[in-house]
């Protein structure tokens, strides 16, 4: 399947799988709106769904041909793998148990992966993923998507040219409301797997949204974290797993922070932020307000760069479709994600030469490690009292 550049020239689309994400699943959608809409990618089959009926009607609302659509996974592989025309890339959207076994199916198929997060439940999991994608010579990919965000790497450029110094605090936090009632304990499919231990993990409310506030404080500041000392907590009675967490975090490169994550917070529907503080100024950006990042440098007026405005830089600039007070959102931050990645994966697969640059913006396999390092030690420090814990992925 091929497509014309503006210059008339032909480029193939990378022919994608996915599994996970039929019908009435909220977050399969979003991937595919995000894969449509630079073009770069066509979806060609899929194991949409458990239930067998369920998948077949989900790959015919989609248009997906009959016979490439699958009941179970593992099969998908093994066909895949077989055509000539076959996917070159999975796209995992399933609860968080399913993810390693599935992500393992396709590597050793010789089908490179994109999982959404958690990357696994377990950290040995994570350890083996890491190992099996080395040894298969493959590209395993995470959609921790707000790293696709303009102001985001627009920050990160910021941080990494200086213009904070040395970084000094890094905090993280993403509050939700939605899970403020049980709404788990009476049948909503979206919040009852996410608090069952067997489909979950280890936690709740960091698997599903405290990962994402970790990963944008590492990809932002340029550092991992060291240790961790975490109190997590259930708000909501009976529930089996946790819906909050305060995590203090002392990061390798010397600075110290926090990682909150809240689903039990009423009025704040999808509230993430980033702050990272230096010797010389600081940064905060919000996803409610994306387009908008706060720079204060020590002693001036703090000031509002936009996205696509004056002060808007290169890294912006390259992930920006529309003109400053044109707005862009979620689905282009996702979306810039996917371009990034369909283009790794293309280099990859051609035996061509990857920008070291590119690759850095999109998070990895070992990147999704570091992520589940961080659910452990945090579940770990919770359990011996919030004591300091390591949370080095290596």
């Amino acid at each position: 399947m091929v497509y014309a550049t503006a210059d008339g020239s032909a480029l193939a689309r990378l022919r994608i799988g996915m599994v996970g994400g039929g019908r009435n699943a909220f977050i399969g959608a979003v991937h595919r709106f995000a894969m449509r809409l630079d073009d770069k990618i066509a979806l060609v089959a899929g194991a949409l769904s458990s239930d067998p009926e369920n998948a077949a009607a989900s790959a015919a609302d989609l248009g997906l041909a009959p016979e490439r659509s699958y009941a179970d996974y593992r099969a998908m592989a093994r066909a895949e793998a077989a055509r000539p025309d076959g996917i070159e890339a999975v796209v995992i959207v399933t609860p968080n148990h399913l993810h390693a076994p599935i992500a393992t199916a396709f590597l050793e198929a010789g089908i490179d992966v994109i999982c959404d997060k958690p990357l696994s439940t377990t950290l040995d999991e994570a350890r083996a993923l890491v190992e099996l994608t080395a040894a298969r010579r493959r590209k395993l990919l995470v959609t921790l998507n707000n790293t696709g965000y303009a102001m985001v790497r627009q920050a990160r450029e910021m941080v990494a040219s200086g213009e904070l110094g040395r970084i000094v605090a890094v905090h993280a936090a993403y509050v939700q409301d939605w899970l403020t009632q049980p709404i788990d304990a009476d049948g909503q499919k979206q919040a009852e797997w996410r608090t069952d231990p067997a489909r979950a993990g280890q936690s709740a409310v960091l698997a599903d949204i405290g990962v994402h506030a970790f990963n944008l404080a590492c990809f932002v500041s340029g550092q991992q974290a060291e240790t961790v000392a975490a109190d997590l907590f259930t708000a909501v009675p009976g529930r089996r797993l946790d819906d909050n967490a305060n995590v203090l975090v002392r990061w390798t490169g010397g600075a110290r922070g926090t990682i909150l994550a809240s689903q039990t917070s009423p009025g704040h529907y999808n509230d993430l932020s980033v702050r990272i503080y230096g010797e010389k100024a600081g940064l905060e950006w919000r996803g409610t307000e994306p387009e908008a990042l706060r720079f204060s440098p020590f002693g001036e007026d703090s000031r509002t760069i936009i996205r696509g405005g004056h002060g808007s830089g290169a890294a912006a600039r390259r992930v920006s479709r529309m003109p400053a007070a044109h707005p862009e959102g979620y689905i282009e931050a996702f979306a810039n994600l996917y371009r990034d990645a369909a283009e790794i994966i293309q280099a990859h697969r051609a035996g061509a030469a990857i920008d070291p640059a590119l690759s850095a913006l999109v998070p990895d396999v070992t990147d999704g490690a570091r992520g589940v390092q961080f659910v452990a030690a945090a579940v770990e420090s919770n359990a011996a009292g919030g004591a300091w814990t390591s949370a080095r992925f290596g």
